[in-house]
């Protein structure tokens, strides 16, 4: 139960920033949302900071290529590989942090948190880009 409300907790959060984006232009809201996914794994970084854990801080360094490769990508090619990084994000979120060695550097509720997060976001952006042509 305490799990379900923590996704819950993860879609109420998404919300503010749906609802921002969803006034945006299609390339502001890019923008937005990508500039999103970076500060996402940023927030790791904040987690293992405070814990004073530089062994996680270099494995949440490392994310940060990671996630704003795929926010590139999104710009080279297709909005769609934004939204593969915030589908993949609940990876990191889930093998790492919730399930892996990582459990003691970020909170249970903030990973699970954010997995319905990331997936919110990545369901908007297929369904708001699904009908502008890749070259837009």
């Amino acid at each position: 139960m305490l799990c379900f409300l923590w996704l819950v907790l993860g879609l109420i959060a998404a919300a503010p920033l749906l609802w921002f984006v969803n006034k945006l232009s299609n390339n502001l809201a890019h923008l937005v949302l990508g500039v999103s996914l970076v500060v996402a794994a940023i927030l790791y970084l904040v987690f293992a900071l405070v814990m004073g854990d530089l062994t996680w801080v270099f494995i949440e360094v490392v994310g940060l290529p990671i996630y704003g490769f795929f926010y590139w990508l999104s710009y080279r090619y297709s909005i769609v590989w934004l939204s593969v990084g915030w589908f993949l994000h609940p990876v990191w979120d889930v093998l790492l942090h919730l399930c892996g060695p990582g459990n003691e550097v970020v909170p249970a509720w903030y990973s699970v948190a954010c997995v319905s997060f990331d997936i919110a976001l990545g369901v908007y952006i297929l369904y708001r880009f699904r009908r502008i042509p890749e070259n837009a």
